[in-house]
């Protein structure tokens, strides 16, 4: 009871089944990124003190180099191929064992979610049963899921958006899904056509993979009525794209991080058309508020830092007591961004704390320039941060991928985003790049850009 279970692989039944398994059996899940290898796999595992480890068979070299972790006992995996002292798949298969008897209370906890990590080491948040269910609910009432659905999951269960906003809470309001083990853009329009998938969850990179993939037009996707994006803040040319491509599809858009479970506020798709660029507001289960410096409301309209409370929160962070501490101050959740609230209590997301750029002292949101770029007919992606400034200290830049076959001068992007920016938003300087690094959740990895280009 409480021993914590590291789980280290790809969408697969296995995978799922170690979630079920654990949260049964009273044992910690600790999911991690099958990206992951050497010092940045062995310090999940050491710091979450893991027991054992499930693996994907691909993945037991790398496992089996943790062996000088201490508390680690057991290495198994996921799908049987002999090799692992214990495996997860058979074990379901062959069934017939007692269950455990566990006295499983709410405040205990089910799983260590670490975050990311795009801008320090990765931290542990702590999620109770109590909390991944209440965070359900608010799911199934908010994205609106129903028994009978036809539902297609592939971005990363390692990652709590697929996992606890998305494949969990269907399957509990009835649905059936498709698990597949990546978004590779064939393969999912594919598979929609096939099946007559209803709903789809993607982030923002993974749409724009979609709609930029030949096959898009050829493939019949007119069963899709539920489509959701998160993760990351969707540039509005691309929101729009969407709406026009697939128009008999209702959008939610579901912000949140994972110290939420991860879902905070819902936009759905009634709301679009008057605020297609709003957060949506807070879910059933959850109270927010933007806030300044001193805990006091904002007016609405103005610039403050979003913060939450709720059942569905984390319990703090994994041996971090001074992190729990500074998350918590003044008794709500501090979210990290940059919000607003209209006079209905909409909430419009700005920006991360660390992704505003202070140019010459006047604060620049990255996403607005994005925004700005996203619209030109060659830009595939891009994403805006800054970088050294002799005279501006930082300055605002943009790193930019191109379509496929697309051309584009420096001085043109430039003069393109001039059109719509004030001054002072207009980029510097475009960064030309093949592509953008992102983690395997879809999120942009900012952190090595600035890395690179600074």
């Amino acid at each position: 009871m409480g021993d914590r279970i590291a789980v280290y692989g790809r969408n697969s039944d296995g995978f799922l089944l170690s979630w079920l398994g654990c949260v049964r059996a009273g044992l910690v899940h600790v999911p991690i990124n099958y990206g992951l290898t050497g010092e940045e796999l062995a310090y999940i595992v050491r710091q979450s003190g893991a027991r054992a480890i499930l693996c994907d068979a691909d993945r037991l070299t790398h496992a089996r180099a943790l062996q000088d972790v201490s508390e680690l006992a057991m290495i198994g995996t996921l799908a049987s191929d002999g090799n692992g002292d214990v495996d997860v798949l058979t074990l379901a298969l062959r069934g017939g064992g007692a269950p455990p008897e566990v006295a499983i209370e709410g405040h205990h906890l089910a799983q260590i979610q670490y975050t990311s990590g795009t801008t320090s080491a990765p931290k542990g948040a702590m999620m109770s049963h109590r909390a991944i269910v209440t965070e359900y609910l608010s799911c199934i009432h908010e994205l609106e899921f129903a028994e009978g659905e036809r539902c297609l999951a592939a971005l990363p269960l390692y990652h709590t958006a697929q996992m606890h906003a998305f494949t969990m809470p269907q399957l509990l309001a009835g649905s059936t899904t498709w698990l597949i083990d990546g978004p590779d853009p064939e393969r999912v329009l594919d598979l929609i056509e096939r099946h007559r998938i209803d709903s789809f969850f993607a982030p923002p990179t993974v749409w724009v993979s979609l709609l930029r993939a030949p096959q898009f037009d050829s493939h019949d996707l007119s069963s899709l009525s539920k489509l959701y994006y998160g993760a990351s803040i969707m540039p509005q040319p691309i929101l729009a794209e969407i709406a026009s491509r697939l128009p008999n599809a209702g959008l939610y858009n579901c912000y949140g991080q994972s110290e939420m479970g991860p879902v905070a506020t819902v936009l759905r798709p009634n709301e679009h058309a008057a605020r297609p660029s709003s957060a949506g507001r807070p879910v059933i289960n959850v109270e927010t508020r933007v806030v300044d410096e001193n805990m006091k409301d904002v007016p609405p309209g103005e610039r403050g830092e979003i913060v939450h409370r709720s059942a569905q929160l984390l319990s703090g962070y994994w041996q971090r007591d001074d992190e729990t501490e500074a998350a918590f101050r003044g008794g709500w959740f501090h979210s990290g961004d940059i919000g607003v609230v209209d006079e209905e209590g909409y909430l419009y997301v700005v920006d991360r704390v660390r992704d505003v750029i202070n140019t010459g002292g006047v604060l620049v949101a990255s996403r607005e320039v994005e925004d700005a770029l996203f619209g030109h007919p060659a830009v595939l992606e891009v994403a805006v941060i800054g970088v050294p400034h002799p005279k501006w200290i930082e300055a605002v830049a943009a790193v930019v991928a191109l379509r496929n076959g697309a051309r584009v001068e420096e001085a043109e992007l430039i003069a393109y985003a001039r059109e719509t920016l004030a001054p002072y938003k207009v980029p510097k300087s475009i960064l030309f790049v093949e592509n953008l690094p992102r983690n395997a959740s879809g999120k942009i990895l900012k952190r090595e850009l600035r890395e690179r280009f600074n």
